[in-house]
């Protein structure tokens, strides 16, 4: 069985288990601490980024959106549409929550990892400004939610459960139909939560 190296904060590894659920593709998941750096990581994956995919022919693949790709190709097609535009609209979806996520992990490592003194606030606010927009314009045209999903879909659900797990209280504000999609996620597909961020 594949494993999966994966830390259970991050967005990208729940966006990938998420995907391997919805595709009904069984993977072990195993937990690192990427600053650890362990050798079953790195020896997979020299960037030592999480998520990692091991294949159970010594192969690794990363990251999330070539690991989205391949579980796609795996389960013939349940992740993305066949018809190239509404593949395109999944993969842009996908591409639109990462980026949001890039923006919220660069300001918590901003915050986490660098003395008090030298937080660069201007830093900060350009990532705000670069996620809220992106918050705005999803607030404004909530994605469908179809019986058949894409990883578009599940990309922004486990974007808005890192948002939640780490900007609670400051991302919803103003953006009541982005909440509501959240739970309506939830209702529909109650085995994916499992694997929100946390």
């Amino acid at each position: 069985m594949p494993k999966l190296l994966y830390s259970s904060a991050s967005p990208y590894s729940a966006k990938v288990r998420m995907a391997a659920a919805y595709a009904g593709i069984a993977i072990e998941a195993v937990s690192v601490q990427t600053s650890e750096r362990p050798a079953v990581l790195v020896s997979a994956n020299p960037l030592g980024k999480i998520p990692t995919l091991l294949l159970d022919d010594g192969r690794s693949i990363f990251d999330s959106r070539a690991i989205t790709q391949h579980l796609n190709r795996e389960s013939k097609n349940a992740l993305f549409p066949r018809n190239p535009d509404k593949r395109t609209e999944a993969e842009v979806l996908e591409a639109l929550a990462d980026g949001i996520c890039d923006c919220a992990l660069s300001m918590v490592y901003e915050q986490r990892l660098r003395p008090e003194g030298m937080v660069f606030q201007p830093w900060l606010d350009g990532q705000w400004t670069k996620m809220t927009a992106a918050l705005d314009l999803l607030n404004a045209n909530p994605p469908k939610l179809p019986k058949k999903i894409t990883v578009g879909q599940i990309a922004l659900r486990a974007c808005l459960g890192y948002l939640a797990l780490r900007f609670a209280g400051k991302w919803e504000k103003g953006r009541s139909r982005l909440v509501r999609w959240v739970a309506r996620f939830d209702e529909k597909f109650p085995e994916l939560k499992a694997y929100a961020p946390a």
